[in-house]
């Protein structure tokens, strides 16, 4: 039996990501695989390294409250201004996740992690999904953190690529490609619960992206649902914290692992219809 963890993107939702993972290792749940995307690729890259245990586990949760938002998307005018003048290729500099994963990823090469490891990016191109599975660990990582107009997009290869999410967020394919017969999908979710739209840019973009993630998880939850054992972990709802919102991961670490060992104790047998669990929706009434 081969087990995978696929974890999809979504801003600073991806510290829901970090109390799943806890979850599945206080109840002895680890993965044969890790596949990532976007701020899902951070987080199994990171954990691919040390292994899905306490200690690892416990110093990615510390980078994740120690985050703010200026270290990931620091919005500068006058970088803004030159992107928009045409003299920069983004909104924003990827060199706070460079610096991430320079300062807290224990190995150079993807084919070196503890834990095989795969990221997906987009081919710029083609629009066709890319999963990297060795070569240079950060430019694969930023290359599938690289949102459209926000960051640079990433040549590697011979080829230019961008954020995965475009393509296959959930690469719940990849992981059956890859031999995987049981599939726990970590999703980050979308703010569900927001009392007004973002108005900032990349604000603005962040959010489309978590909306456009939880679209592709849906397709590809109720496509492989009756393919291979899927279990979907139920996302954190309602959620209030915007995918730019960098203060509040200790919160959603907490919240996210108490929620997720709840429903693992809990012994109901996957719906099935697993998709519904991700279903969009808000809480404004009326």
């Amino acid at each position: 039996m081969t087990t995978a963890f696929v974890l999809s993107g979504g801003g600073s939702l991806g510290a829901v990501q970090v109390g799943m993972l806890q979850a599945l290792a206080d109840r002895g749940i680890r993965p044969d695989l890790l596949i990532g995307t976007s701020a899902g690729a951070v987080n199994a890259a990171f954990v691919a390294g040390p292994g899905v245990w306490p200690d690892g586990l416990g110093e990615l949760a510390q980078v994740w409250t120690e985050l703010r938002r200026k270290d990931v998307f620091p919005i500068q005018p006058a970088h803004e201004l030159l992107a928009l003048s045409g003299f920069r290729s983004s909104l924003c500099s990827d060199r706070g996740i460079r610096r991430l994963v320079d300062a807290h990823l224990s190995y150079r090469r993807l084919e070196d992690a503890a834990i095989p490891v795969h990221v997906v990016a987009t081919d710029l191109i083609t629009g066709m999904e890319t999963l990297f599975s060795t070569g240079e660990a950060r430019s694969a990582i930023l290359a599938s953190c690289a949102i459209p107009g926000i960051f640079p997009p990433v040549a590697r290869g011979g080829s230019t690529y961008v954020d995965g999410g475009l393509a296959d967020n959930a690469a719940i394919s990849q992981a059956v490609n890859l031999g995987a017969d049981t599939i726990y999908v970590l999703p980050g979710g979308n703010a569900c619960a927001l009392t007004r739209a973002p108005t900032h840019p990349v604000a603005i973009a962040l959010q489309a992206l978590t909306l456009l993630i939880q679209n592709q998880l849906i397709r590809d939850v109720a496509h492989y649902a009756t393919r291979v054992s899927l279990i979907v972990l139920p996302p954190l709802c309602p959620l209030e914290v915007a995918p730019l919102d960098f203060g509040r991961a200790r919160q959603l670490i907490d919240r996210a692992r108490g929620s997720t060992i709840a429903w693992l104790d809990s012994d109901r047998p996957q719906p099935k219809h697993p998709e519904r669990l991700l279903a969009l929706h808000d809480h404004r009434g009326g």
